[in-house]
């Protein structure tokens, strides 16, 4: 079907009701409410390369919203690298035009978690760069912990730094020239706290930073020395040689990647690298560089207006669809998952397909503090904005995300996601009693899974123990399917969920959606999960 069907409508009289509600957190539902399954929310499901691959916020937020599975982030890149396409487009040859003459530095997240970049991806860029001119590589790093176990940035920066002396051999000048811990340098996000970014910008552009080392397996050795350190937030450091002098700052005529795949973490330093007109912080120097993501971060602000994989073409969202079709449309959640109740569910699609039939409401997030330590997060004041809108009868759909799993959960700290998951729950009771209230529909579900599972396992489910006998704690995303649960006082006599959808996934939701607002979602969906059938 084409781009104007976004427009057209195909009534399911069967089907209609009168309001649907959508809530997206990282908790399990199950055993409550009784109208629930499973969904697949990883991998395949969502697009990436393969079932061993975590999915994320902003994969899940695309399926749930599109409808369809598209290649994603990692599998994207994959492909590039692996066909050659990468170094024959666009976003290459313009940083290869500082080949000759200038540096490239690469920026990004050093892992091989899979949500944000992958190590081995950063191998074959640094290998196929290297072979089509790059004569002087920087590499800045950004230690996880999150996405991966707390302490592997030990033997990533080891495994990274055996391949840049094999570049030398080859004589290709190549080394690691800063780092730090993703969240505490570089990568904020959603302009939460500027001054993350300014630490990496001082370190990568500068040169400058509290901690100076001949090398970044003895900063990060040395770094964690330290009984309170950890990956995720290693302070931020500078390699240097033997005279004391910064050994990679970036400088006119250079050449920078970010080449992170996930982009909310890489909008605020691509901000900073590309924009000349930046009040966020004082750059103290802005050198003229030929700048690129990985991918283009936000397709809206075309930013950054270079990229070496261009991203998927996403169209016909199941938001897009509805509002053309009359239904009004209320969005909320805090700053850090605002745009992807927005954005990434509008199909990377920053502002409203129209004004006059859409509102969001950005909540702000609290900065400068870890979300352990205020575990609750904004989900009260997210709830009473949703309980507001509907309640008003103003919207036709109210669609929320509570981040407390997901945000407190990658702490790692158990007792403080159980205090934020019971603030989570009780924002969905608040919003539940005014589904009721006004004979509405609900439909809670998430994106992926995280705090349902907080340690690490070993290949028979037992926990694992690091060398010390003591339980290793999971920080990142997991492989779980997610439960989605539909009801209320407004749905149909007789809707159940299908029985021949058994690898059912995310992107199932959005034609079951339609379906519920009394539409039938385009053919080329993914089939809804919901069907009629006789009482």
């Amino acid at each position: 079907m084409g781009k104007k069907d976004c427009r057209s409508s195909s009534r399911l009289p069967e089907l209609e009701s009168y309001r649907t509600f959508m809530i997206g957190y990282g908790l399990d539902l199950r055993g409550a409410p009784e109208r629930w399954r499973l969904l697949k929310a990883h991998g395949t499901a969502v697009g990436l390369p393969t079932d061993d691959d975590m999915g994320n916020s902003e994969v899940g937020h695309n399926a749930l919203g599109a409808g369809r599975i598209y290649a994603q982030g990692a599998k994207l890149v994959d492909l590039a690298l692996a066909s050659g396409k990468i170094y024959e487009g666009e976003g290459f040859k313009y940083i290869q035009e500082c080949f000759d003459q200038g540096t490239l530095h690469l920026i990004g997240l050093l892992s091989d978690g899979g949500v944000h970049s992958r190590l081995d991806q950063l191998q074959l860029l640094l290998k196929g760069a290297s072979e089509h001119g790059a004569k002087r590589i920087r590499v800045h790093i950004l230690t996880d912990g999150r996405d991966v176990l707390d302490g592997t940035s030990v033997g990533f920066v080891e495994m990274l730094e055996n391949d840049l002396s094999k570049l030398w051999e080859e004589g290709i000048d190549a080394q690691i020239a800063s780092g730090g811990g993703r969240m505490y340098v570089t990568m904020d996000r959603y302009e939460n706290d500027w001054e993350v970014v300014k630490r990496g910008w001082d370190a990568q552009v500068l040169g400058e930073a509290p901690y100076k080392f001949r090398s970044a397996l003895e900063a990060v050795k040395k770094l964690r020395e330290d009984p309170k350190a950890n990956d995720q937030y290693l302070p931020p450091f500078v390699i240097v040689d033997e005279s004391g002098k910064a050994v990679g700052p970036i400088v006119d005529g250079d050449a920078v990647v970010t080449f992170n795949f996930r982009a909310d973490r890489m909008v605020m330093i691509a901000k900073a690298l590309e924009y000349e007109n930046f009040d966020k912080f004082d750059r103290v120097q802005f050198p003229k560089i030929h700048y690129a993501g990985m991918l283009q971060y936000d397709g809206e602000l075309k930013l950054p207006s270079h990229y070496l994989v261009s991203p998927p073409e996403i169209e016909r969202t199941s938001g897009e669809y509805l509002v053309h079709n009359g239904i009004r449309t209320f969005a909320c959640s805090e700053t850090v998952k605002f745009g992807h109740v927005t954005f990434f569910w509008n199909g990377n699609r920053s502002g409203y397909f129209d004004p006059n039939m859409e509102e969001y409401v950005e909540i702000p997030s609290d900065t400068g503090i870890s979300f352990n330590v205020q575990p609750k997060m904004k989900a009260l004041e997210i709830a009473e904005k949703a309980t507001d809108a509907i309640l008003s009868h103003k919207f036709h759909q109210v669609r929320v995300n509570l981040p407390n799993g997901d945000m407190v959960g990658h702490t790692g700290d158990i007792e403080a996601t159980i205090v934020g998951c019971k603030a989570a729950d009780e924002a969905v009771k608040m919003i539940l009693d005014a589904v009721e209230q006004v004979g509405g529909i609900y439909v809670v579900t998430a994106d992926h899974g995280n705090a349902e599972d907080m340690i690490k396992r070993n290949k028979s489910g037992q926990p694992q123990l690091d060398k010390n006998g003591n339980i290793q704690i999971l920080t990142s995303h997991t492989l779980q399917p997610v439960p989605i649960a539909i009801g209320g006082p407004g749905l149909a006599p007789g809707v159940r969920f299908r029985q021949d959808l058994p690898t059912a996934g995310l992107a199932n939701v959005a034609a079951t959606v339609m379906n519920l607002h009394g539409f039938e979602a385009p053919s080329d969906y993914e089939s809804t999960l919901v069907e009629v059938v006789d009482s």
